[in-house]
């Protein structure tokens, strides 16, 4: 067994426009459920520099002003690498800022924290992350080279163990046989350790991709490619973390407002409506267009109408498309 820790920070990334607003969501969402943390509560905020066009940082106002009242720290860090072009790459550069040798969980913006973070079994020497993905990369070719040929690219050049990152209970040639993570949360005993190396391996299939992937898309989706082999490097996997805590009764990834309202159980959404009902907050949310629209102009309860939660569709693509059709797909 390793480390498992009721003392450990939490780390999110705030900027300018959209991530502001779930920035404030998140914070309200976590200090409900966990008015006791110990730890501490960052706001990772890009700093201006040759990487962005503008200023990156969230501007003074009532959602700065709101999340200082949450008792967030401002954590301000430089992009040398990404930047503007490949602002996912934010969740990699950031970790350096944090306090070195402290474990940390990373967040996505846009999750709702509805349970004590402390009763999460983290074991902080063998790092995870979300399991709650769809098969969106690699995009396989007709006459190109298959999954196999593609991941055992990646892990080569690195020396690690890739059949030992396979889930053999899965078919070959099927996308859940291979190590594949939302980016939504990933953990570690030292964010130093975790973000030096996802940034070298990052940028290692960037710079210089195998030729199995030369055809391969790797926008949006980088940080998902790399994570599997930094959570391999540090003997980490899909098995680390039991199931059901996170993305499950202790944090949602809601990703887009309209698809939390259609998909999460009633009891997460009684939630949100208790968190985004304090006067504090809702006049922070309500500058958000698809917050206020989804939140407070019922077009989350229309989205939930189109479905029956009890038979979701098997792919998010359908629900996605549904709720486009009715003009509800609202971040």
């Amino acid at each position: 067994m390793g480390l498992i820790l009721k003392n450990f920070n939490i780390v999110i990334v705030g900027q300018s426009g959209r991530l502001q607003f779930e920035a404030a969501l998140f914070a309200a969402s976590f200090r409900k459920s966990n008015p006791d943390f110990n730890g501490t509560l960052f706001v990772a905020e890009p700093q201006p520099n040759h990487k962005w066009q503008s200023d990156p940082r969230i501007p003074a106002g009532p959602a700065r002003d709101l999340l200082e009242k949450l008792k967030v720290t401002f954590l301000p860090f430089e992009n040398q690498v990404f930047g503007e072009y490949y602002p996912n790459g934010n969740k990699i550069e950031c970790l350096s800022a944090l306090p070195k040798g402290e474990p940390f969980v990373f967040f996505d913006t846009d999750t709702l924290i509805t349970g004590d973070i402390t009763s999460v079994p983290f074991d902080f020497d063998r790092p995870s992350a979300s399991t709650k993905v769809e098969g969106t990369w690699p995009e396989i070719e007709l006459y190109g080279p298959g999954y196999t040929e593609i991941w055992k690219s990646l892990y080569d050049p690195f020396y690690l163990d890739f059949n030992a990152s396979l889930d053999l209970s899965q078919p070959d040639e099927f996308w859940r046989r291979y190590s594949y993570f939302n980016a939504g949360f990933f953990y570690y005993k030292c964010p130093h350790e975790f973000g030096d190396r996802y940034l070298h391996i990052a940028k290692t299939i960037r710079d210089t991709p195998p030729k199995a992937i030369e055809c391969q898309t790797l926008y949006p989706w980088l940080d998902q490619i790399a994570l599997p082999l930094v959570l391999q490097s540090f003997g980490g996997g899909r098995d680390t973390l039991p199931h059901g805590f996170l993305d499950g009764s202790i944090s949602t990834h809601y990703r887009y407002m309209s698809l939390l309202y259609a998909t999460a159980p009633e009891a997460t959404i009684d939630y949100l409506t208790e968190v985004t009902g304090e006067n504090r907050v809702k006049k922070v949310l309500k500058d958000y267009d698809a917050f206020k629209r989804t939140i407070y102009q019922n077009a989350g309860q229309k989205a939930r109408g189109l479905f029956d939660q009890n038979a979701l569709p098997s792919s998010e693509r359908i629900i996605r498309k549904r709720l486009k059709n009715h003009k509800l797909w609202l971040r």
